[in-house]
């Protein structure tokens, strides 16, 4: 019978989340996350390949970690302003509830991770999205009674590309967005959510 290993996947995610934190995705190696964990460095390769594959996964990790809050908001919002208000606020809360995650989301773009390491990380990073586009889908339905491509196209405007693009910027320059955007990226979801069908071209 083996032995019981004395470190989970999610204890050397944690120690590598830490070490990113402190100095930087750039400057974190695999020596560093063993040395924060207490752990040989041959129990981190181990477990992950590369250097490359453990942040990978840690990635992929924290992108699911704020994905599960965020489809039930989703999928609680209706047609009401107040209502569709949440998706958005969920994504500002979430930043500021997990802003060392939050940093770190900005290391990989899907699509690159899937080119890069189309086997493992990439193959799990192909299909992370699918439960979200289906949640997009049916609150398209909720909303304007059609889940065509425009009016999903609309919705993933409104509930991602606005909080994204108030986020980001923030984000990549080491800080938190300041309060005042939250309420401005919901105004601007409003409109674009708005019954008079302007977007939908």
């Amino acid at each position: 019978m083996g032995r019981k290993a004395k470190f989970t996947d999610d204890d050397f995610f944690d120690a590598t989340l830490r070490v990113i934190a402190r100095e930087g995705a750039a400057a974190c190696t695999i020596a560093d996350v063993a040395a924060e964990l207490g752990a040989p460095v041959g129990s981190v390769y181990h477990r992950f390949a590369s250097r490359e594959e453990l942040l990978a996964r840690l990635w992929l990790r924290t992108v699911r970690r704020f994905q599960e809050p965020y489809l039930v908001v989703l999928g609680a919002a209706t047609q009401g302003d107040a209502e569709s208000d949440e998706p958005v606020r969920a994504v500002f809360r979430w930043v500021r509830q997990h802003p060392d995650e939050a940093q770190l989301l900005l290391l990989h773009r899907r699509r690159d991770l899937v080119a890069r390491m189309p086997d493992g990380p990439g193959a799990e990073a192909a299909t992370l999205n699918d439960t979200l586009e289906e949640a997009f889908k049916a609150y398209a339905r909720r909303r304007f009674g059609r889940a065509d491509r425009a009016a999903v196209e609309r919705v993933t405007f409104a509930l991602v590309d606005i909080p994204y693009a108030a986020i980001r910027r923030h984000l990549g320059a080491g800080g938190l967005p300041p309060r005042g955007l939250e309420a401005l990226s919901v105004r601007t979801a409003r409109a674009a959510l708005a019954e008079d069908g302007t977007a939908d071209t």
